[in-house]
Order: structure tokens, then sequence, then C-alpha cells
């Protein structure tokens, strides 16, 4: 992926749409500082960068194909 794209910046409803979950869970986790997802503020506003959320997911992503390797060695 191009790096301009990563780099872009989505409004928190963008990043919540992206994840398939409401924005207030955004807030939250901001708030709570759960998950660690980092926020770019501009201004008074909660931006999350496209490149941010794509690690998010794949932090995320359990019984990855590396996962599934690793368990079969054992």
């Amino acid at each position: 992926m191009e790096e301009s794209n990563k780099n872009r910046l989505l409004s928190r409803r963008e990043a919540a749409d992206f994840l398939g979950i409401k924005e207030v869970t955004l807030a939250i986790w901001k708030s709570t500082k759960r998950h660690g997802l980092p926020v770019v503020k501009v201004g008074r506003l909660a931006k999350y960068r496209y490149g941010d959320l794509l690690e998010f997911v794949e932090r995320q992503t359990i019984n990855k194909s590396s996962d599934v390797a690793n368990d079969n060695s054992r």
C-alpha cells in the first residue's frame, strides 16, 4: 500500500465504520487508553491514521497463518 494512504487521517466516524464498531466505542477506548490505538488530535477533533487502524486489526487477528504454523510445530 502506498505510504501516503497509510498516513491518511480518518474521522472518528470513518474509523468506526472501518472497524465495524460505534463511534462511542472509539471514544471510550481513547479515554480509557484501551487497546493503545493512537489518536491524532486536530484541534478538538480525534483523527485516526489509516495505517494505525490496519496495524490494530492485524494485532487483533487470531489464528493468522503464522500462528497456525507455530501451533502445528508443537
